[in-house]
């Protein structure tokens, strides 16, 4: 260990600096992008050789730089996108510190060539030698920059060690990119390997060319399976898709979040989703989203971390309860029959109409039967008095021994519910969203039958939830009722969760809990939810202070509370092998289309899925 104190040298420093900035070929990649992106540049050209370890090249068409700064560009701190605090404050940009091309000239063999203008001449830096001395030389070049990187790591092996495989990296160099895609729409994006074209995404900022790049980069499932949303208040934006709670992923693989424009990761924004998605998501699943939050760019602080992928929100509350508000709610409104208003808006915009059928019946499959055209398709009284004459024959499927009339089997009113099929039931309107019911399956599923085709609902899975809701609704109705402990529990915990408790005690008292302050580390729990009798309340309570003192909020009650009206209305719910009566299949459809969430059961599973009568004939191979 050297005792003397003395300057390290420029290229020492940048090395240094790289092992923040420089991890592997992809964080060249994003900084380099980034800065192009920031330049004005509406194409990228990224050409990747032995998965970024060899070669990485990004060319753009931006505004370029000057020949008098291209020395400065390659040096450390010097940036051209700050100049004073004020800037620092409300940063804009996607790049700001000045550290990227210097860290990554001292690691590798950069060029930099750049144009300002269209008449070919440019000029090339690059740094060489010790001191990292900038030389420059005239070179042909169009409009823009293009930054030619060579050897990552060449003259530190030691972290040349550090990478994976050529496959490996370059996933990641693809991961990067498509990150990169989905933060800007209005920029054409091409990707080589090894000389093999990877992705050419055009640019477009209509709707429908955003969810085909969206669809590109997430897969084509996930853009059928996406709900669109677009929710603006208290100077707030929160815009972009979410996959509906069905197609979750046994990995958080598809989940892009960005503030501002910058893709983030962020503690506060994945409780807020976390929370949103709790009553629906299968457990150990994790949801899938492209979502963009736009707000003051003085609201949110973006120089926490070197990679910039952490923010911290100068309101972290207000920002958590919008995600959560409007997530929640645009979740909450999927139920049967609510159609996305990005379908309508793509259908519009493309020019879509719906299709004649090419096969069955209405396409005049049999002899003397000509095809008819889409205004002379059944009604859907027709289609209901199908459906009612077939479950007035079927009546092995029915609970009751009585023989049920026709006219009984029309009037779908609920016997067990206090939502009626009104006017869906009526001769001349239209076939509801999950269509009328036929008959029971084994006791455990109700086939209905719908104008695209067959339903089958999962009874118990759907009763279970309209029950949750339903007590959830009541329950907060009637408020939190609480009940004092004939011997109060006494809870030793830290003077600083002690003092968080004295400062956030309303939250406990909204919720029904009573606690008093006993000594500098002492808490006494004298009162508690009813809901809550016998449960591990000293947990709970440490629970909520860790969450208070972690992320000014907790949901730990609310959550537990939760539980408890879930596993109740499980019991309460109808159970498999009970055989119901048409009008009561036909009322727990009608009771599914005004549910909120009633896709999913309380446990995450799907209650309903449709087979589309295309799809029927296919298996049996109709119309080939």
């Amino acid at each position: 260990m050297h005792e003397k104190i003395q300057q390290l040298s420029p290229r020492l420093a940048n090395q240094i600096a790289a092992g923040e900035v420089v991890e592997r070929p992809a964080s060249v990649i994003k900084e380099l992008l980034e800065n192009s992106l920031d330049a004005g540049a509406t194409r990228l050209e990224v050409d990747v050789d032995s998965g970024g370890s060899k070669r990485m090249k990004v060319r753009d068409n931006g505004k370029g730089i000057d020949r008098e700064d291209l020395a400065m560009a390659l040096a450390r701190h010097a940036t051209s996108k700050i100049h004073a605090l004020e800037d620092l404050e409300a940063v804009a940009t996607l790049g700001f510190r000045g550290e990227a091309l210097a860290s990554i000239s001292s690691v590798a063999r950069l060029a930099l060539t750049s144009s300002r203008d269209e008449s070919g001449q440019g000029w090339q830096v690059s740094a060489e030698g010790r001191d990292m001395e900038a030389q420059l030389a005239p070179s042909a070049h169009p409009r823009g920059t293009t930054v030619d990187v060579r050897d990552l790591f060449f003259n530190t092996p030691a972290r040349r060690k550090f990478l994976r495989t050529e496959k490996t990296e370059f996933n990641r160099i693809d991961e990067t990119i498509k990150r990169l895609a989905l933060s800007r729409f209005d920029v054409s994006i091409s990707l080589r390997h090894n000389g093999k074209g990877v992705h050419n995404l055009r640019a477009g900022t209509g709707r429908v060319e955003m969810e085909r790049r969206v669809a590109q980069v997430c897969g084509p499932a996930f853009m059928q399976n996406a709900l669109h949303i677009n929710v603006e208040r208290s100077g707030l934006r929160l815009w972009g898709w979410v996959a509906e709670p069905a197609f979750s992923r046994s990995q958080a693989d598809l989940q892009f979040f960005y503030v501002n424009g910058r893709a983030i990761r962020d503690k506060v924004v994945s409780h807020a989703v976390r929370r949103a998605f709790a009553d629906v998501l299968y457990h150990g699943r994790h949801p899938a989203f492209v979502l963009y939050l736009e707000l003051d760019p003085a609201s949110v602080d973006v120089n926490v971390h070197p990679t910039k992928h952490e923010v911290r929100f100068r309101d972290s509350r207000l920002v958590h309860d919008f995600l959560f508000g409007s997530l929640h709610r645009a979740l909450a409104d999927v139920r049967p029959g609510q159609k996305d208003e990005s379908e309508v808006e793509a259908e519009i915009e493309s020019g879509h109409q719906p299709q004649e059928p090419v096969t069955g019946v209405r396409a005049g499959e049999f002899a003397g039967q000509q095809k008819m055209p889409l205004s002379n398709r059944p009604s859907p009284s027709n289609l209901r008095e199908q459906m009612n004459t077939y479950g007035a024959l079927h009546q092995p499927f029915q609970e009751s021994s009585q023989s049920v009339q026709p006219h009984e089997v029309a009037a779908v009113t609920s016997t067990v519910s206090s939502v009626s099929a009104g006017p869906a039931a009526e001769v001349g309107s239209e076939v509801p969203p999950l269509g009328f019911a036929l008959a029971q399956l084994h006791g455990i599923y109700i086939l209905a039958q719908n104008e695209q085709g067959l339903i089958v609902v999962d009874m118990h899975a759907a009763h279970e939830r309209i029950v949750y809701e339903q007590m959830k609704v009541a329950y907060g109705a009637g408020g939190i009722q609480a009940q004092p402990l004939l011997v109060p529990v006494s809870l030793a915990v830290s003077q600083r969760e002690a003092d968080c408790f004295e400062e956030r005690s309303e939250v406990f008292t909204a919720l029904g809990f009573v606690l008093q302050r006993a000594g500098p580390e002492t808490l006494l729990v004298r009162q508690v939810p009813t809901m809550l009798h016998g449960a591990k309340v000293e947990q709970l309570v440490r629970d909520v202070l860790s969450d208070l003192l972690g992320q000014g909020d907790s949901a730990r009650i609310a959550e537990r509370i939760n539980e408890v009206l879930g596993t109740m209305a499980c019991h309460g719910s109808v159970r498999a092998n009970r055989r119901l009566t048409v009008p009561e299949m036909n009322a727990l459809l009608r009771d599914m289309e005004s549910t909120e969430r009633s896709g999913q059961c309380n446990h995450g599973r799907p209650t309903w899925t449709q087979v589309k009568l295309a799809d029927m004939d296919k298996w049996f191979m109709r119309g080939q």
